[in-house]
Parts: C-alpha cells; structure tokens; sequence
C-alpha cells in the first residue's frame, strides 16, 4: 500500500511538473510574435537606407528600435525565401524553389512555423501571400495557421486568384472559403490581422501573426493619394536620378506608392501595439522576399542586380528584430552573413520552444547573438540557389532553366562572392561587382568550391522531384488545378490568360482515393462566365486597365491521365469539356489539349476541375474468430 502511495505521489509530482513545463510554453505570458514580409521591395526602398525619393518613418523608427542584421539574405525570387522561412529548409531541399511552373509545392512531411507555433500553444494566423501552394495539403490551413486570410499563387491577379481582382475590394480566401472584403489590399491585411490579434488576446492566449502583403508586386494598383505625393518627390530629384523611359517612371512612381502604404499601415500597427500594451512583450520581425524590382533602375544602395539575381541586389534584404522585454542588446547594426532560413530556429529558441521542433532546420539560432552574448562566425558560408523561371518554355521538357543546377549559384564567405563558378568578386573594394578576381584568389575559391561540391551533394535529389498536386482527397474534393502547376512551364498570371499564351504542360499528381473522376476543362475560370471560344476585351478595374486577348477555334479537347487518353468534341456555347474516368491510387501524371477543327493544338487547358465521384470501397474488416484473444 505504502508502495502505491510512493508511485501515486511521484506520478502526481510528475504530472504537475510537466503541466507546469507545458504551461510556461503555452502561456498567454509567452511573447507574442509578428513577421511582417513584403514583396518586391528591396533594401533601397527605405529613407533610413538613403532612398532618393521614398520616405518611409515608421520603417525607419521600427529600423532604429531594431536590431539590423546588415548582411541578410533570402533567396532572389519570392516563393524559395517564403518556403525557407517557414521551414528553415534550403529551397532545393524544401520543394518550393520556385514561383510557379510546378514548384511552388512545399514538401507535406515539414513542418512549418505555423505548425511548430500551434503545436506549441500559440494562436497562428496568416494573412495575405502564402505561394506555397494552393490546394489540399499545402493550404495554409493544412500548414498550421488556425487562421488564414489569403490569396493563390504570387500576386493578386494570378491564375488561380478570383477572377479580375485588382487591389481593391477584392476576394480573398478565408479559413477555406472565398470572401469578399471593402479596401485596399494591404490595409484589408493589416485590418484584419489587428482584429484577429485582438481575439487572440482577449482569449488569453499568445499569437503568431505572418503577415504578408501582396505590396508592393505588380500589377502597380495603389490609391491615388500616394501616387501623387511620391510623384511629387520624384520631381523635385529626377535631375540626381538616372534618365528613366516614361513608362518605366510611372511604374516606379506607383511602386513607391504601395511601398509608402506599407509604410503607413506599418505606423498602424505601431499604434494598435501601444494601445494594447502588446509593444513590450510581442516579438517584431521585419523582412522583404528579394531584391527590388526598380532598384537597379534608380536607386540600388551602392548594390548591383535586383529581383531574380545572383548579384548582392538580387538577395540582400533588411530584417529588422524588435522585442523591448526580451533581453536582447541594444538596437544597432549586427554583421556577419545571416539568412531567412535562420529566423525559425532563432524565434522558437528567443521564445523557450523546444529545440526538438526545429532539428531539421538549414538555417541556425541567432538567438544569443541578438542576446550580444556572441557574433556571427566570420567563417559561415552560405549558398543560394533556386530554380529559374522558364518564360520562353511552351513544353514540359527534361532540361530546361527551371531544372536546377549546381552551377547556378551563388556562394557568400566572409566579403567574397563566388557566382556561378565562374566569378569572384570582393565586396570589400568592388560593392558593385564589376571586377572578376577568380584567378587572383586560388585559396578562396577552392574553399568556396569545396562548401558548395558538399552542399550540392545534399539537395540534388529533393532539387529534381516535382511535390504532386493531390486530387480525390476528402480534405478538399473536387479540387480545381490550373497551368500554375505544369511541370517546368510558367503560365501564372491571368494576364496570361486572358491573352491567351500558347503553351502546354503536365501535372504531377496524387491520386489519393481508388475510384470514379470527374475532368472539367477549361480555358477560363467558372466565376468569369466566358465560354471556351471567347475572347476576352480589355477591361477596365479600379486603377487600370485588364488586358484582352483573342478567341480560341476549339473544337476537341483531349485528356491524358497516365497511360489513359481521352478525346471528345466541343460544341461552340461550351464553356468546359467534362471527361469521366476510373483511377487506382497513387502517383501519376495528368496533360490537356485544347485542339482546332485540323486537329492542330492551340493550348492546355488552364483550368481543370477535378472530383472524385464515386467514394473507396469500404476496407473489409478481418475478425479474430479466436475466443482466447490472442
């Protein structure tokens, strides 16, 4: 008896103290953490960064509380930075290296800062990009995030986006259903991630908040009350700027105008933070996705290249890290080579989440370096890598620029920069990299070589496998799949679309449940009400003008799953073409053609609905018959 005392004794000590551990995670006491990311804005777009044009105080207050990792990257192009950091995964290992053509798909088996967040007790909400993929299982929703306010695919306006959204008053997905919303989009975002956060709040609970603005990506829609005043300012400096084509400072003007409304709602969420008391005690993560769009066009700060680049303009981005009651050093300038695959481990460790949850990471803690207690190790190499986007690819072929290389990288030591394996260039006396000093340097690049021969060896596997769309699942049937995921072919935006661009590819697919499936289809989305030999007229929107695009002579439609091939007629008022057909589980391939009276094909369909019909045969159930119950 005494015996069953002891254990029952030390039990219930045991219990209490893994409740107490538990609770000191999951507290409403723990802080309450903030990543704010926008797109396309580069580390020349802040006033505080010496910006000719823009001025943006409340970045450069946040900037000045912050602590400023002065030598940051991410990957040049938005989807491999946004994967990395929700993972802290390499891209090439991740699956989502790039923006659309079939890789955008974040592996299913990682877990991500959402999940890690929620499995740890916090509230997780995202709102605005996600472009981690737009279908069951690599939703948001699937990912962790209990909340989420977000649009398909790269930018408002692409493919899979509710037809004809432009910035305003537009329709987005919440929590699995499309709803529509009053406003600009980055104030929509910043409103209802305050209000959520609020919620949160008031039911006692810590809050992960990932907000990501469609700002400041084309199309350039913006009010017209920024556009005047940065229209403005550029006029007063245009003589110190280089000599811009006219076309090209419209578009620079209204992409500064997005930029100083993310400014804006930045100060905002300063307020709300205040007015809450939440300043203090909630952890505040600013970054941008890549280099800027326009910055090698104007102003580049002392970098060279931008988005989609190798060249330090290309993936040099600010991050700012705020947390008052944290412990942290002073705000100030920190050196040393960091990446956005360091900033899941470094949050999970400055929060007391266990170091369990992101032993799979890439990226590193900087957890004490923000504490000052180290720095950043001068001998840390860092490469990035992702996959090219093929504009000029009308086929899924075995090569082409999207598949990636090893060759196709960039390698950061110490000041140098090894690019592509075939120029070194020193940061120290040459900022623009103007000057190859491969041959000058025969220890640095061997070193450079060696790390990126190792690196190499651990991602060219994952870098060659296609994340399958999945179809027939219970979480998500039917399920609609558009050209955004053909196999190494870009068709991502409706602009494409309602012009009608002439290409094909093939899907990766997962046939998740043995049965019945219904194919719909289509050129266009079902919400446009245009049939499939439509043409399109420009259209105008908010603030600008839709292109069109021309009819299309189809007459078959033609599908392939597999080794299984499908060919019907399409009458001229059709606005789909519907194919019915049985598929066992697993992994396979999908492609559609949309073909003229001579049979010649004219493209694949952009939309395909997919549904599964008929549910799996219940599973029979062996019953032991052996009353022993062995």
């Amino acid at each position: 008896m005494i015996s069953f005392l002891n254990r029952l004794v030390v039990g219930l000590l045991m219990l209490v103290i893994a409740s107490s551990a538990m609770a000191d995670v999951t507290s409403a006491k723990r802080p309450n953490v903030i990543v704010v990311i926008t797109d396309d804005q580069g580390y020349g777009e802040f006033s505080a960064h010496g910006n000719p044009v823009l001025q943006t105080p409340n970045l450069d207050r946040l900037a000045s509380q912050s602590i400023r990792l002065t030598d940051f990257h991410v990957a040049p192009m938005c989807t491999p930075t946004r994967g990395q950091l929700m993972t802290g995964v390499d891209a090439l290992r991740n699956g989502a290296m790039n923006v659309s053509s079939g890789r955008t798909l974040l592996r299913r088996e990682l877990p991500t800062m959402g999940n890690i967040f929620a499995d740890a007790g916090w509230g997780t909400g995202l709102f605005g990009k996600w472009h981690l993929g737009d279908t069951y299982p690599y939703r948001p929703q699937d990912r962790g995030f209990r909340e989420s306010l977000w649009f398909p695919s790269s930018h408002i306006g692409s493919v899979p986006d509710q037809w004809q959204n432009d910035y305003f008053d537009d329709t987005y997905i919440h929590n699995g259903r499309r709803q529509a919303y009053s406003g600009y989009t980055t104030d929509v975002l910043f409103d209802e991630a305050m209000s959520w956060m609020q919620d949160e709040v008031a039911a006692d609970r810590p809050f992960f908040c990932y907000l990501a603005t469609a700002a400041a990506h084309q199309p350039h829609f913006v009010p017209e009350k920024y556009i005047a005043v940065v229209r403005e300012s550029l006029r007063t400096v245009r003589r110190d700027l280089p000599d811009l084509a006219p076309e090209v400072e419209e578009q620079l003007v209204r992409f500064l105008a997005m930029c100083a409304n993310i400014d804006e709602n930045i100060g905002r969420l300063e307020t709300f933070l205040q007015e809450h008391q939440l300043r203090e005690d909630t952890v505040v993560v600013f970054l941008s996705d890549n280099g800027s769009t326009f910055g090698p066009q104007y102003f580049n700060a002392n970098m060279k290249g931008g988005k989609t680049t190798l060249w330090e303009g290309g993936h040099r981005v600010p991050c700012f890290i705020r947390w008052p009651a944290g412990g942290l050093q002073a705000p100030q300038d920190v050196p040393g080579l960091t990446q956005v695959q360091d900033l899941l481990p470094t949050l999970a460790d400055l929060i007391g989440i266990p170091n369990s949850s992101v032993d799979h990471c890439d990226g590193i803690t900087l957890a004490a370096v923000l504490r000052g207690e180290t720095q950043v190790s001068q001998e840390r190499i860092l490469v990035i890598n992702y996959s090219r986007m093929p504009f000029k690819a009308v086929r899924t072929t075995p090569m082409n620029p999207a598949v990636p290389r090893r060759e196709r990288a960039a390698v950061l030591w110490k000041r140098w920069r090894l690019i592509e394996d075939k120029a070194l260039y020193d940061l120290k006396t040459d900022p623009l990299q103007e000057h190859n000093v491969i041959d000058r340097h025969p220890a640095v690049v061997a070193t450079m070589r060696s790390h990126l021969n190792d690196w190499w060896d651990g991602v060219k596997q994952p870098a060659r496998e296609f994340q399958p769309s999945v179809i027939g699942h219970e979480a998500q049937n039917p399920v609609e799949l558009t050209a955004c995921e053909w196999a190494d072919v870009f068709v991502d935006q409706q602009s494409q679309v309602r012009r009608g661009v002439r290409k094909n590819g093939l899907w990766h697919i997962e046939v998740a449940a043995a049965g019945k499936y219904a194919f719909t289809l289509s050129r266009w989305p079902q919400d446009s009400g245009l049939r499939l030999r439509d043409g399109v007229d420009e259209t105008q929107v908010t603030d600008g003008v839709l292109t069109g695009g021309p009819a299309w002579p189809v007459a078959y439609a033609t599908l392939r799953v597999g080794d299984t091939k499908q060919r019907a007629e399409v009458s001229a008022d059709a606005s789909s073409v519907r194919f019915e057909l049985s598929l066992p589980i697993g992994r396979t391939t999908m492609q559609t053609w949309f073909n003229d009276s001579d049979a010649k094909p004219i493209c694949g369909a952009y939309y395909v609905h997919v549904q599964r019909l008929t549910p799996v045969p219940p599973a029979k159930l062996m019953l032991d018959s052996d009353a022993s119950g062995d």
